[in-house]
């Protein structure tokens, strides 16, 4: 447990938290909506700092991250709790349960990913949602930028832009999810707002990578009109900025049936029109998980699920015409 930061002190012992969009005025002895952050005789803990509930060596292809150090893997941990209430998450165990836990340092954390040897790239928090476990994030990520190490963020992006301009230093790359272009569907279906994940957008792109995931959910936010939208919004932040759609399975509290594919090929081929990559998450399509030059089309990248099993580009270009790839970093060297 450790005192929170971003929070102010109020009457009678109340304090207002100012970490994220939602604001919470947490009397004594409760917690805000996100379960770990406790008011403690007028003071804010995170009662998460340092419990790790889920830790795994993945392939950063996972995150999903597909221009970032391509076929490296990734130190990942998770914790509990979640400032988000989605009615499909996946991991709603840790983020709405109470899992199991163990103590990690910061130290510890960097000593684990060096332990992984030289294809792991660093840490990504992930798994449950990275910005109630602020505090830790913060002290971390800054031992591991020490270390010579990346870290990543897989986020709902639900964060007051103070917190995440004060973490931005220390963060390489963000995979941030935009659940949907209306903000209807956020306060009803996530209890939450569309506007400040667009903003966590615009400002993380100044200073890290980023790459953006939309679950397209059958009859919530599949329409063409909204998913316009959306590609029309991210082209204009950045046509760059690989787009994920990923296909919706019935989860937590949510029985829909599974997005039809035919909606996300034809959400695939309309973000094609104005941004440089687009990919589809939770469909094993060689195709539709490649990374095609932007200049001559040539397939600069091939991946089967989460491997990479053909690369065609070096130094940031093209093997076949020379255009500049938006990738950052090499791919590890076992797969030239």
């Amino acid at each position: 447990m450790r005192e929170a930061l971003f929070y102010e002190k109020q009457e009678d012992n109340a304090v207002l938290c100012r970490l994220c969009p939602k604001g919470c005025l947490i009397k004594e002895g409760r917690t805000g909506f996100c379960r770990v952050r406790e008011n403690r005789g007028g003071t804010l803990y995170a009662l998460n700092y340092g419990q790790c509930s889920s830790c795994n060596a993945d392939p950063v292809e996972k995150k999903p991250l597909y221009h970032f150090y391509p076929a490296h893997t990734i130190l990942s941990l998770g914790t509990f709790g979640c400032n988000l209430r989605c009615g499909f998450c996946q991991n709603w165990e840790i983020a709405h349960g109470s899992p199991p836990t163990i103590p990690l340092t910061p130290e510890q954390v960097v000593a684990m990913a060096q332990a992984q040897g030289p294809r792991c790239v660093g840490v990504a928090y992930t798994y449950s949602e990275p910005v109630v476990w602020y505090e830790f994030v913060r002290d971390t990520a800054r031992q591991v930028r020490e270390a010579g190490l990346k870290n990543v963020l897989v986020t709902n992006g639900f964060i007051a832009e103070e917190p995440l301009r004060e973490l931005l230093p220390y963060i390489d790359a963000m995979n941030i999810d935009v659940k949907s272009f209306r903000d209807d569907y956020y306060r009803h279906v996530c209890a939450g707002r569309l506007e400040p994940v667009l903003r966590t957008v615009e400002v993380a792109k100044d200073h890290c990578h980023v790459e953006v995931t939309n679950l397209i959910v059958t009859g919530l936010n599949d329409a063409a009109e909204e998913i316009g939208a959306l590609v029309d919004w991210l082209a204009a932040v950045d046509p760059r900025i690989p787009l994920h759609f990923s296909r919706y399975f019935p989860n937590f509290e949510m029985e829909r049936p599974p997005t039809p594919l035919e909606v996300l090929y034809a959400a695939r081929e309309t973000a094609r029109k104005k941004l440089r990559y687009v990919y589809l998450g939770n469909v094993w399509d060689e195709e539709a998980d490649t990374t095609y030059c932007p200049g001559c089309g040539a397939a600069v990248v091939r991946r089967e699920g989460y491997k990479v099993r053909h690369v065609f580009f070096k130094d940031g270009k093209c093997g076949a015409c020379g255009a500049p790839v938006d990738i950052v970093g090499s791919v590890w060297e076992a797969k030239r």
